[in-house]
């Protein structure tokens, strides 16, 4: 973790690419690293979104590397079963990639999207708001522990 505090930016957007694919790993960790070391605001943001929305986008090309033939053949799914939550995905569906963020369940929701073949352009969308809105967060409450200090 301290290499990649030590890349400040650059650092910042590998770990986040990383927290964002089937790696267990925690961009966190470094974000907070690189901002207690100086870092600024906007940049680390910047990096820390791109970074992990584009690791999330990995997680949804590599869903689409599956086929749907899977499905029906081991978790025994009737194709018109499959159809409607299929349909479903692609209508409403993607707008889940929103919560691609969360720990534990994030990177299933992701590959899941794509292996249901959702709309990679609503997906892209609300993936990026979603990484967005949570490294805001996590960075506005940085600096509000570090003002006590």
């Amino acid at each position: 973790m301290e290499f990649l505090i030590e890349y400040g930016y650059i650092g910042v957007f590998i770990a986040s690419f990383l927290a964002a694919t089937i790696l267990p790993f925690s961009s966190e960790v470094v974000l907070t690293g690189v901002l207690l070391a100086g870092a600024s605001y906007w940049p680390s943001m910047i990096a820390a979104t791109i970074g992990n929305f584009l690791g999330g986008m990995t997680c949804y090309w590599l869903g689409m590397l599956g086929k749907v033939e899977w499905i029906e053949k081991y978790l025994k799914l009737d194709k018109e079963r499959l159809q409607k939550v299929q349909d479903w995905v692609k209508k409403k569906g993607a707008w889940t990639a929103f919560f691609v963020f969360l720990p534990g369940v994030g990177d299933f929701i992701a590959v899941a999207l794509g292996f249901l073949r959702s709309n990679a352009w609503i997906v892209a969308v609300s993936m990026f708001f979603g990484k967005a809105i949570r490294y805001w967060v996590w960075m506005e409450f940085i600096f509000k522990v570090q003002s006590f200090f």
